[in-house]
């Protein structure tokens, strides 16, 4: 990929996130990038096409480190699970947090059908894979079950944290609710 296009897709991740999807024009990501409307169309071939170009970048890189943040954050799979909410924390007390980005999206394209949503599904379902493989881990014996409610209380948490701005009471509430679900799963 050229240098113009990975700072197009960066620009416009940062202005994605801050000021969302819709309210972020083309002529703003040409400003804060300085690249020309020529360039940006040699690249992408619309808004959408930049936005799932965006969203696809993001996912790599997001969910990449939050799973490494996750296994190193402890040896075994019960620490592991429980550092989910441990590292959602950090994140939600980052300067740049605006909530999940794959949220965000949803919620501005709504249509079910489209390549933008199917994005934002693919990476909640990465997510709750992960999710799930240490709910397996740990042994429990409906893992999947496990894993659905441990992946809503992280979904709950991070929407809590950008709505109320009580950002470690939102991650530390569910930290606690998905330990009793783990207890509940192993007894």
């Amino acid at each position: 990929m050229s240098d113009r296009r990975e700072h197009l897709i960066d620009t416009a991740i940062d202005l994605f996130a801050v000021n969302g999807f819709h309210a972020t024009g083309i002529d703003l990501i040409l400003d804060k990038s300085g690249v020309s409307k020529k360039t940006l169309y040699r690249h992408f071939r619309s808004k959408d096409e930049l936005i799932l170009a965006a969203l696809k970048k993001y996912d790599g890189l997001f969910r990449n480190g939050f799973m490494r943040q996750v296994e190193e954050s402890a040896a075994d799979p019960h620490g592991r699970l429980m550092a989910v909410f441990d590292v959602a924390e950090a994140w939600f007390r980052q300067n740049n947090f605006y909530g999940c980005m794959f949220i965000n999206a949803t919620g501005e394209y709504s249509d079910l059908d489209t390549p933008i949503r199917q994005v934002c599904k693919d990476f909640k379902a990465m997510m709750r894979q992960f999710i799930g493989d240490l709910c397996r881990q740990i042994g429990a014996p409906d893992p999947e079950t496990l894993a659905d409610e441990i992946a809503l209380l992280l979904e709950g948490a991070i929407v809590t944290a950008q709505v109320s701005q009580d950002r470690s009471r939102a991650a530390n509430v569910a930290k606690t609710a998905a330990q009793a679900l783990i207890d509940r799963a192993l007894d």
